[in-house]
């Protein structure tokens, strides 16, 4: 995962990742292949699926089309197996299906922009701040999902703001700031960190993580 305050360069770094902004320097490697400077297309057919912040789902499409528009058949999986996936994993959805995503609620939207990038089938998940203006209900149904994604075999690249639940999900954390690597290691180890509270988040995430 990936913690920081607003500004390090977080969304920054996964839009470069996905293709969406073309880095000026360094290499990006996925599975040992070089992608610095790939599509955006290119990237997905890899295996790497992207969850931008702010959802950006296709508002004026139907749950279901937005579904159809996010399948790319990287490996071979029908439409019909995905979409069912996706719709066992957020049953909302399913019952959705029809409505148009304009429609729907803030937590909704969140999970069709989750279940549209496992359209994708992909092995590397990208989420950009996936609890961003949900209620704590929602953000908590949220991230089981991302915990239950992650047990069954996709790898998760995680930003997020929410300290506490990020370290409580993830494996491994990086703190960003400024666009530079300033702690990494064990999340349970960056939870320990007094750095993390007193000089990256203003403070932020005493509460967080203590309260």
């Amino acid at each position: 995962m990936v913690l920081g305050p607003n500004g390090a360069g977080k969304t920054t770094l996964l839009n470069s990742i996905s293709g969406v902004a073309r880095p000026t320097s360094g290499t990006i490697l996925f599975d040992g292949n070089d992608i610095t400077g790939a599509r955006p297309e290119q990237v997905v057919r890899m295996g790497l699926a992207h969850c931008p912040e702010g959802r950006q789902i296709f508002q004026r499409l139907t749950v279901e089309e937005n579904l159809v528009a996010a399948h790319v058949g990287r490996a071979g999986k029908s439409f019909e197996a995905l979409r069912s996936d996706v719709f066992d994993l957020f049953p909302i959805l399913k019952e959705r299906r029809n409505g148009m995503a304009s429609r729907m609620s803030g937590g909704q939207q969140q999970m069709l922009a989750i279940g549209r990038a496992l359209m994708a089938e992909p092995r590397l998940l990208m989420l950009d701040e996936p609890s961003l203006g949900l209620a704590p209900k929602i953000v908590q149904q949220i991230f089981h999902i991302v915990l239950d994604l992650s047990k069954s075999g996709i790898s998760i690249l995680l930003v997020e703001q929410n300290v506490q639940l990020a370290l409580e999900c993830g494996d491994y954390a990086y703190l960003l700031n400024n666009g530079t690597v300033r702690l990494h290691g064990p999340a349970q180890e960056l939870a320990e960190h007094a750095a993390i509270s007193e000089h990256f988040l203003g403070g932020a995430s005493e509460t967080l993580l203590h309260g």
